[in-house]
């Protein structure tokens, strides 16, 4: 199937909380995460003997229907995943977390991201004799891992972590420590939080914090690795140069409005894109809408920039989930109408402003164009709250092939008449930068500039 929208990585989770329901806090952190991955969702549980783990095809919902489901799920630690699969199969196999047993006893893990180099590292393991059971990245470490049978976790993933090139942010477990573990330039998120009354978490967004009551303490830094058992915490720095280079889309687009990455809020970073957009391009409307949820933000920013009356364009249907399957052209064209429906009320006779994060192959954008034009909009205007995307990704996200990137093969004007808007207008690169307070070199802009932190190694 195409994709007509950049999707989520993964969300991963992880707790030390001796004492307390480590599962049902794992439970209720997924839910909070789960706009991360749909396809998949598991939790595994330590007691301090055994691993136990639990996964399956669907929403946390579904792979867990009440919290009477994690009776079996008992122990101090716990790691969680809910899974998009941006490598390797949509299959049972490589739901996550993956559990491995080997010489020192067992491991589980969980990571959102994607190695570049997968493919050869699989190879070389395979001709050492290495059998793989799934055909995901996470097998990979713990491949890795398995084979340094002189060293202890600690020093196996220390010496793993050469072999690792991409992006990725891993949450392990063992029978008796938790491990937070993120890539050179820090591409993927992780961050710190600790519980009240004792413990600490570990989760890609901070929304899981909250939802759990645990209070945040910091993001894990580029190439760090933090030990969580029952000595405390401690950190060390597994790569000898390191850089800092968050993937943008993580603001523009992936995380929850409420959590926090990097110290900085999405929710308001969103309202800043959307007012620089209207810096950089303003044009007279009657109304400001915003394609729901990812750029409702945006558009209230600039609407406020441009002084104009803000207003609900389009209803979503919160029912329809993010892998809804679209086989054919008649089907792709319903399963817009089902996910949103313009008010006709609202936008009849008015030349609207519609703001979005981004455009991707560009067929979703001109539905929509089509669908306010069809409930009697006058006119309408796109605004873009990020630069066009005219390179593949190649770590974690799943994006098309640059080829089928409509910003790779034509100009904004072209694009402008594709859509079938009356104009369209993107966000710059500076204007980006500036309203997520980043420098040029502390974020990955590969999708936009093509400029790749770690070269792909494309079979």
């Amino acid at each position: 199937m195409l994709i007509d929208k950049l999707r989520e990585e993964c969300g991963v989770f992880g707790i030390y909380a001796p004492g307390k329901d480590v599962a049902r806090l794992s439970y209720y952190a997924l839910y909070a995460l789960q706009h991360r991955g749909q396809e998949s969702a598991g939790i595994a549980v330590a007691d301090g003997h055994l691993i136990t783990l639990y996964k399956n095809m669907g929403l946390v919902s579904e792979v867990f229907p009440n919290p009477n489901s994690l009776h079996g799920l008992k122990g101090d630690l716990a790691i969680g995943h809910v899974r998009y699969s941006t490598s390797g199969e949509s299959s049972l196999e490589n739901a996550q977390p993956l559990l491995v047993k080997y010489r020192r006893g067992s491991i589980a893990i969980s990571h959102n991201g994607n190695l570049v180099n997968g493919v050869k590292l699989r190879q070389s393991l395979e001709d050492k004799g290495s059998i793989f059971q799934t055909t995901t990245d996470s097998e990979l470490i713990a491949h890795l891992i398995a084979r340094e049978q002189d060293a202890d976790i600690e020093e196996a993933i220390t010496r793993a972590m050469p072999h690792l090139r991409g992006a990725y942010a891993f949450v392990i477990m063992t029978e008796t420590s938790l491990i937070g573990l993120r890539d050179y330039y820090g591409i993927r998120p992780l961050s710190l939080g600790k519980m009240e009354g004792g413990g600490y978490v570990l989760a890609s967004e901070t929304c899981a914090f909250d939802t759990i009551g645990a209070e945040f303490i910091r993001d894990i830094q580029s190439g760090e690795m933090v030990v969580i058992d029952r000595g405390g915490i401690r950190s060390r720095t597994v790569a000898a140069e390191t850089g800092k280079a968050i993937c943008i889309f993580e603001y523009i687009y992936f995380a929850r409005p409420d959590s926090n990455i990097e110290e900085k809020n999405v929710h308001l970073v969103r309202k800043e894109l959307g007012r620089q957009v209207a810096r950089e391009h303003p044009i007279e409307a009657d109304i400001v809408i915003g394609v729901p949820d990812s750029s409702i933000a945006a558009a209230s920013g600039l609407a406020e920039e441009l002084g104009l009356p803000y207003e609900v364009g389009f209803i979503k249907n919160r029912y329809i989930g993010r892998t809804f399957i679209q086989p054919d052209q008649k089907a792709r064209d319903l399963g817009v109408k089902l996910k949103l429906n313009p008010v006709k009320k609202i936008v009849a006779g008015r030349r609207v402003l519609m703001v979005d994060d981004s455009i991707v192959r560009g067929t979703t954008c001109m539905r929509i164009v089509q669908m306010l034009k069809n409930a009697g909009a006058r006119e309408v205007h796109v605004r873009i709250t990020s630069p066009p995307v005219k390179h593949s990704c190649y770590y974690g996200i799943d994006t098309s092939v640059s080829e089928e990137l409509i910003a790779n093969r034509m100009a904004v004007s072209e694009m402008s008449r594709a859509i079938g808007a009356d104009s369209l207008e993107f966000l710059s690169v500076e204007g980006m930068l500036s309203a997520v307070g980043f420098s040029l070199d502390e974020a990955c802009l590969a999708c936009f500039d093509g400029h790749y932190l770690v070269k792909p190694e494309v079979s």
